[in-house]
């Protein structure tokens, strides 16, 4: 009989401290329905507190074995799964959320105009502009509400098709830059947790 897994890379348990195999990966057996593998115990929490554990594809391995001694067990998904574990759901504090998210927004405003500014100031795109308005019109004029008022909205415009989400509005399905970024840095702070721990294990 052939046994299939798929662990995940991460999973979170919230006040249940007997890990069950379905808990932590998806099973499939050829041959007959996989409720009863995906029942069994692949790991028990020890404490009674907020604590992330590394569990590799090895520990699955042999408890399936140890149910099905005849069994080819072949993983197709992580070699390590990261378990986080909570003793109660942690509440949220709307105040506290949008006060976070008040801040993040006042940062990120102040450090992209910065931004935008000392940009325009390296590359003189008043002096840019003042010429561009020169050529079409043989005129000078210091800054030409011609040519820096359609900039300006397009710069906005840019900004918010490059980043492909504006409330919840998107212009496409695809994921935005801002996303993107999210789930690279997510996949990097897993692989830096589970180096972390493994260290810890060879080092006990």
């Amino acid at each position: 009989m052939d046994i299939y897994i798929k662990p995940a890379e991460k999973v979170q348990l919230v006040g249940k401290r007997e890990v069950l195999l379905r808990d932590v990966a998806e099973v499939f057996l050829s041959g007959q329905t996989a409720g009863e593998a995906e029942r069994l115990v692949v790991f028990r929490i020890p404490e009674e507190r907020k604590k992330t554990y590394l569990l590799s594809v090895v520990d699955l391995i042999q408890v399936l074995h140890r149910k099905y001694p005849n069994a080819a067990v072949n993983n197709v998904g992580e070699t390590d799964i990261l378990i986080e574990y909570l003793p109660q759901a942690e509440g949220r504090n709307l105040l506290w959320v949008w006060t976070k998210v008040a801040f993040v927004s006042l940062v990120l405003f102040v450090g992209a105009s910065t931004t935008i500014m000392c940009f325009h100031s390296d590359t003189q795109l008043p002096l840019i502009f003042e010429n561009m308005y020169y050529l079409f019109f043989e005129e000078s004029k210091e800054v030409p509400k011609l040519l820096s008022i359609p900039y300006s909205i397009g710069l906005g415009l840019g900004i918010i098709v490059f980043f492909n989400h504006f409330s919840k509005i998107t212009l496409t399905q695809d994921p935005t830059p801002i996303e993107i970024e999210m789930t690279t840095y997510e996949k990097e702070t897993n692989a830096s947790v589970i180096d972390h721990l493994n260290r810890r294990k060879g080092d006990a």
